[in-house]
């Protein structure tokens, strides 16, 4: 264009998108384009435990042994995951806090975000949330480590899966 603006097909994102770079509006299509990604992952992670909850992980031979397991003989945090989701897919709730007690209280805190993220994907709002700052990330991780020495050490077997 020679009027000195910008055309709008050659702006970030396209002539239809907002500041966000997605697309705007309210219409059912609008909002169904926004929500494709938060629905990817609905989708993904209902065919994984789909497929947990099908395939006994508890059988030998189904699921790869935990390379960490594998090579030191000691569990890493994520021990026991696999046997957790599939006992709370089958409502076997005291079965999977006695496998993976960290999986059982991070599950919650995964559904709440995500809604967070699909929400706001759905509405049009950013998607900014206070938990990404550096002391609650310091503590997340300090609190993975910390279950990862205490069940490996012997007064921690209870954690173990």
């Amino acid at each position: 264009m020679t009027d000195g603006r910008r055309s709008a097909l050659r702006q970030p994102g396209g002539p239809f998108t907002g500041r966000r770079g997605g697309p705007r509006g309210r219409s059912a299509a609008a909002v169904a384009l926004r929500l494709l990604r938060p629905g990817g992952v609905l989708i993904i992670t209902i065919a994984a435990v789909s497929y947990i909850a099908a395939v006994d992980p508890n059988e030998q031979g189904h699921y790869p042994t935990c390379p960490f397991l594998a090579l030191t003989g000691f569990q890493c945090p994520g021990c026991g995951s696999m046997r957790t989701i599939h006992a709370l897919a089958h409502g076997h709730v005291q079965d999977a806090f006695a496998l993976n007690v960290l999986t059982v209280a991070v599950i919650p805190a995964l559904v709440f975000f995500w809604s967070r993220w699909a929400l706001a994907r759905a509405k049009d709002r950013p998607t900014r949330t206070k938990v990404a700052h550096p002391a609650f990330i310091w503590v997340f991780f300090g609190v993975i480590l910390l279950f990862w020495l205490v069940r490996n050490l012997p007064f921690g077997s209870f954690l173990a899966a």
